[in-house]
């Protein structure tokens, strides 16, 4: 294709296969006045040294784009004369950020962005986003706690999840899941079982994938009100008329101090501090303090996330191995979740330490994220790697094994010994309530009386 003499802007996104891809379709992928050389990848094991598929690149990229692996980062800037790298990951802390924007500096090219304008996308449904300050917060248990609410109104909700597209990108074009059996065509990652499972089992229907518009195109054909799930501590992909960011009240600060984790904190209608049931009063106060002083405009809602275990006799006087989710543990950066919560709630004998019994990857994964407590990460990126896990879990010497992570780990591998799931829920803790405000958005969005006031005021209102 002649550009003329024109000189197009090379550019190089730096990915994680999710909001990279999404910046890409909606902003870069037409634009004669941009050259974008690929993509790089981190934080996801084996999603780099692949190629975004002609079929999505469109027709300025009719060979596809290439998808190196970040640490080659320094090359690619010098051998494909980059001006400009997109930061296009999430659930960095701002040094983190600094950091590799250093590293684009010192190789001569430009580091930047894309905001809210550029890349959210417009829907003809109601929208409620549940976003984070981090991984880990507690995201999708507010989301099925809203769709639950929405459901007794009589109205469908779809969920549409944060992309985790780690398999054939040409394939993932659009996901849909209502079962199951879905699932398990789909041969997903634990990772996206985790995020999809419960939903599905609460008769919620969810999307993912890789190219948004057409996910929203079809998603709000069969919606009322579409959820969207966001992963790690990314902003929505689609404008939301009501704009929810979960705190973790486990971690105080990081609403302040990761990207784009403070993004999402300083932009949100509506703050909810979970885990409070959890957390020191003096905590809670903090995150209040620095909602107050950010975004004063916001609602601050104060939940617990409520653990239970399906068997706790599983757990009492038993010596345990602790499963737990894996996103949460690896790059949330957290020592333990859900399981460990269990684990000291019904008084187990012993905590196994699984370092001893760890094989293959999981060996690095601690190596990797020397902050992980005595529990193991859910990883299951590929199969080898949940052969890995099972052998680990299978290694251990215990009584029995608490599953943490929302997954139905039983489907996917065999456990030579007992076992017992630990589930966790959302819970109202006092007003204003979470309930009562979805109440509201509901009833506003039925009547039409609730306009999308993102669309008017925040993204697009006049200059002062």
């Amino acid at each position: 294709m002649d550009f003329g003499n024109e000189k197009r802007e090379r550019i190089l996104i730096l990915g994680a296969a999710g909001r990279d891809f999404h910046n890409f379709n909606v902003f870069f992928r037409s634009q004669l006045q941009f050259e974008v050389v690929g993509f790089t990848a981190a934080q996801i094991p084996h999603i780099a040294c692949r190629l975004y598929p002609p079929e999505l690149s469109g027709s300025l990229y009719p060979a596809g784009l290439p998808i190196w692996p970040e640490d080659a980062l320094d090359e690619i800037i010098i051998k494909c004369r980059v001006d400009r790298c997109i930061l296009s990951y999430s659930d960095l802390s701002h040094q983190e950020v600094m950091h590799l924007a250093e590293r684009v500096l010192a190789r001569g090219a430009d580091f930047g962005f894309l905001g809210l304008k550029n890349t959210m996308l417009r829907s003809t449904k109601p929208v409620i986003a549940v976003c984070a300050v981090r991984t880990g917060a507690g995201k999708s248990q507010v989301v099925r706690y809203i769709a639950e609410i929405i459901r007794q109104a009589g109205l469908r909700a779809v969920v549409v999840r944060h992309p985790m597209p780690y398999g054939d990108l040409a394939w993932q074009v659009v996901q849909r899941f209502s079962s199951r059996a879905d699932l398990d065509a789909a041969d997903l990652t634990l990772e996206e079982r985790e995020e999809y499972g419960r939903h599905i089992d609460r008769g919620t229907v969810v999307y993912a994938g890789v190219d948004y518009q057409r996910i929203l195109d079809q998603a709000q054909s069969e919606a009322d009100v579409i959820l969207w799930d966001g992963g790690n501590n990314d902003t929505p992909f689609f404008q939301p008329n009501l704009w929810i960011t979960v705190a973790d009240a486990l971690r105080p600060g990081h609403e302040i101090s990761y990207y784009p984790g403070e993004t999402n904190f300083l932009a949100a209608d509506l703050i909810l501090i979970n885990k409070a049931n959890s957390a020191a009063e003096e905590d809670i106060i903090a995150i209040q303090a620095n909602a107050s002083r950010l975004n004063p405009g916001a609602e601050v809602v104060v939940a617990g996330s409520e653990v239970r275990a399906v068997d706790p006799g599983m757990i009492s006087g038993k010596r345990v191995l602790i499963v737990e989710d894996g996103p949460t543990i690896t790059h949330g950066g957290v020592a333990y979740g859900a399981g460990m919560v269990a684990a000291r709630r019904y008084n187990a004998a012993e905590i196994i330490d699984p370092r001893p019994y760890a094989t293959g990857s999981l060996k690095d994964i601690f190596i990797q994220h020397r902050h992980i407590g005595r529990v193991l990460p859910a990883m299951g990126y590929y199969p080898q790697q949940i052969r890995e896990l099972e052998e680990t879990i299978n290694n251990a010497d215990c009584d029995s094994v608490i599953i943490g992570s929302p997954i139905d780990l039983g489907r996917l591998i065999e456990i030579n010994k007992p076992s017992t799931y630990v589930l966790y829920d959302l819970v109202d803790m006092g007003r204003p309530y979470l309930r009562e405000r979805i109440e509201e958005f509901i009833s506003q969005s039925m009547q039409g009386s609730a306009e999308k006031g993102v669309e008017a005021g925040r993204i697009e209102g006049s200059c002062p």
